[in-house]
């Protein structure tokens, strides 16, 4: 494979096989398409994602380890411990998913949070999702203000992260912990957040083989 696989019109069309993915740049598998909810559903439930800049067509994801967060290797450290038990904030679950997303679209001065790529078309699909009951926020108010929050993907028992932001201290940390130690979209197996950044790896997050995580997206045997 020479190139990414290039995606034609049609919402239903297949996606080719993870394992085909580029290794440099690391997991790019397809370009074009759309991102209409059939389309969404249809990559996370193979384990790829999509991400690209304003100007570019589409490019869709799978790479090769994969970052995520099992719930019970989160790592809270004793000062968010501290910070949670004083309840600083309200937290809520798709009060306001579209504002979630302006909030991590919004530039910021953090080089881990940059939100520049969330492009109007994403957010339009990702509320389009949301409408549909497959995308879900965790917001943080401090009274009426949205102070942080993140929002993602629900499928196959899996929360596929796809951004989070803050505008006070650890509000995005407290709508994680919150997120994985309750059962706000029920029981989550783990948190699929992509690509390893030294702010998650300090929460408990580390990289398994694509293989092993494509495991979990399997549906379980049947019996009987």
């Amino acid at each position: 494979m020479q190139g990414p696989f290039w995606l034609g019109d049609d919402p239903e069309g297949p996606f080719p096989p993870p394992h085909l993915a580029l290794k440099s740049p690391n997991g790019l598998l397809a370009a074009g398409g759309d991102l209409t909810p059939q389309r969404l559903l249809s990559a996370y439930r193979q384990g790829i994602f999509p991400w690209y800049s304003e100007g570019e067509p589409i490019l869709w994801w799978s790479p090769n380890p994969r970052a995520v967060l099992f719930p019970d290797e989160l790592h809270i450290s004793r000062s968010l411990k501290k910070r949670i038990r004083r309840h600083p904030y309200e937290v809520t679950l798709n009060r306001n998913f579209s504002a979630v997303v302006e909030g991590c679209a919004a530039p910021r001065g953090n080089p881990e949070q940059a939100g520049t790529w969330i492009t109007a078309e994403m957010k339009r699909g990702y509320i389009d999702l949301h409408r549909l009951g497959h995308a879900h926020s965790v917001e943080c108010w401090s009274g009426s203000t949205l102070v942080g929050g993140l929002y993602g993907v629900s499928v196959a028992g899996l929360f596929c992260a796809e951004s989070m932001f803050s505008r006070a201290n650890d509000a995005s940390k407290i709508a994680l912990v919150s997120l994985l130690t309750g059962s706000m979209v029920g029981k989550i197996q783990l948190m699929d957040i992509q690509m390893l950044s030294p702010h998650l790896k300090r929460l408990g997050a580390r990289e398994i083989p694509r293989a092993d995580y494509l495991r979990y997206l399997q549906p379980p045997p049947a019996t009987g």
